[in-house]
């Protein structure tokens, strides 16, 4: 049973960004921030929505 919550906690974090902000933040040798979290929602949806879709 403490595997399929822990599961189901990562599958969760994957799909709301958190993971991701997570490496970017080491990545980039940054630590949290409002800022940061702005920066990192901003570069996100701009490299989603600057590719143009066909048909």
């Amino acid at each position: 049973m403490k595997r399929l919550v822990r599961f189901l906690m990562e599958l969760l974090r994957e799909l709301a960004d958190e993971n991701a902000y997570r490496r970017h933040l080491e990545w980039h040798g940054r630590a949290h921030s409002a800022e940061e979290w702005r920066s990192f929602s901003d570069e996100r949806l701009r490299a989603r929505y600057a590719r143009g879709k066909c048909c």
